[in-house]
């Protein structure tokens, strides 16, 4: 596999191995010792998340104040941009933000770590994200950043007018959430 550290050096883009052929492909999704020796990374994954979103869903930027989840991202149908932004106050890279095209066919993984807020929008028709996290979901501590804050200024490749859940058109704006 190789690992790419991305502009807030903690989070990393993966690529897997991939051996194919005429008849299809074949990758390991994730191996412990290799993501370990890779990443130089010692995380024990606790919850498996599958996720299916229609095109222009955008969901995020999510994040827990308590039990913070590291989460391993990946996308087995379609295609999304998917965006980490760091909230750690103590961060080098506190307030920016990266984003990642993942997708079925480019098999890219993206670790972001603990302490970081996630959100992702879906390019095509429909995309369908696994991911595992460090920690277990707890909503009482979830909260959310509002995906289009001027402050934090993601490039969101919207093509229309997202389409955003309930919690996610409460988000807060950076210095309410984090200020």
């Amino acid at each position: 596999m190789k690992v790419t550290p991305t502009a807030i050096p903690d989070v990393l883009l993966i690529e897997p191995k991939v051996f194919g052929d005429a008849r299809g492909f074949f990758f390991e999704s994730f191996n412990q010792k290799a993501f370990e020796q890779a990443t130089g990374l010692k995380v024990a994954f606790v919850q498996d998340n599958h996720s299916r979103s229609v095109r222009n869903v955008l969901r995020g930027l999510h994040y827990q104040v308590s039990q913070p989840q590291g989460k391993l991202l990946r996308v087995v149908q379609g295609e999304v941009f998917d965006v980490a932004v760091d909230i750690r106050k103590d961060s080098k890279t506190f307030g920016q933000w990266v984003g990642e095209i993942l997708s079925a066919e480019n098999k890219k993984q993206l670790w972001i770590p603990p302490g970081l807020a996630h959100g992702f929008l879906t390019l095509s028709e429909t995309a369908e994200f696994l991911y595992k996290t460090t920690d277990y979901y707890a909503p009482e501590y979830e909260r959310c950043i509002a995906w289009n804050d001027t402050k934090i200024g993601i490039n969101w490749p919207l093509t229309a007018t997202p389409l955003l859940s309930g919690k996610d058109l409460q988000g807060k704006f950076w210095n309410d959430a984090l200020g």
